[in-house]
């Protein structure tokens, strides 16, 4: 699945992503931002390849859910009611993270609030305002991302996994190899996808899913003034693995875990 994400939280400021600002140059041009955006997807999907998008804003999975084979809810938005309703009503599965600081309750209670009825007020797909109510919905899992410190690791999965049997929820979790887990060294997550295998291969059950952060070049860049000075392939937000690397380790990754995998199924 690839992650294509048109929207970028932001804990103070800074660019907030394709759809908000496709030319990166403040002027906000969202409408075309958009269309950019979907015609992107729309390329991706003529390939074959599934679209993971992170769902920030309300309005604008409207423009682009059917393209889209899962939705993230960032650590910032986990708590948010809104976004629990409209993850409820999303047709794609749902991975909702810890909070910023490790916290999982939070995302256990997302998951609780999403996979039940809920109403709210959005636009249809002819951007009418109406009042939607939804069944909730039952493809939704934790992700863990971590925080003040990583939370990879076999017993911190299996903290989850029992806090999750507590609230009547399937063990279901994905590993975010960046970010918390990461320390914020895109090379880590190397390190930390063969953690992951270890467990797999060890018996654990609960993982469904690895995200890594890649592009085709390794590393970031600033935006820089002189737009034609920006570096090709290379992130403008978080630091990313190139693609050579991205190709190497989820064909390991996908090698050491293929028996333990089966196995699940026996």
């Amino acid at each position: 699945v690839m992650r294509v994400y048109f929207e970028k939280p932001r804990t103070s400021r800074g660019w907030e992503g394709l759809i908000y600002d496709p030319h990166l140059d403040g002027s906000h041009k969202i409408d075309h931002g958009l269309r950019i955006g979907r015609r992107l997807m729309l390329d991706i999907a003529e390939i074959g390849l599934p679209i993971g998008i992170e769902a920030l804003d309300l309005i604008t999975p409207q423009y682009l859910q059917d393209l889209v084979s899962w939705t993230a809810i960032g650590a910032r938005t986990t708590e948010s009611p809104t976004h629990r309703k409209l993850s409820s009503g999303i047709s794609s599965a749902v991975g909702f993270k810890n909070n910023v600081d490790g916290g999982l309750m939070v995302a256990v209670n997302a998951i609780r609030s999403a996979s039940a009825t809920n109403s709210f007020i959005s636009v249809t797909d002819e951007g009418k305002v109406a009042l939607f109510r939804t069944e909730g919905n039952p493809h939704c899992h934790v992700i863990l991302r971590g925080g003040k410190s990583p939370n990879y690791d076999a017993a911190s999965v299996a903290d989850c996994e029992k806090d999750l049997q507590k609230a009547g929820l399937a063990e279901n979790i994905m590993i975010d190899c960046s970010h918390g887990n990461s320390n914020k060294d895109h090379n880590n997550q190397k390190l930390v996808l063969e953690e992951v295998s270890d467990q797999i291969c060890a018996g654990n059950k609960s993982i469904i899913g690895v995200m890594i952060e890649s592009n085709l070049e390794e590393g970031n860049q600033p935006i820089p003034d002189d737009l034609d000075d920006l570096k090709y392939g290379v992130s403008i937000t978080d630091a990313c693995i190139d693609w050579a690397t991205t190709e190497v380790v989820l064909r390991e990754f996908a090698g050491s875990i293929s028996q333990a995998l089966k196995s699940r199924f026996d």
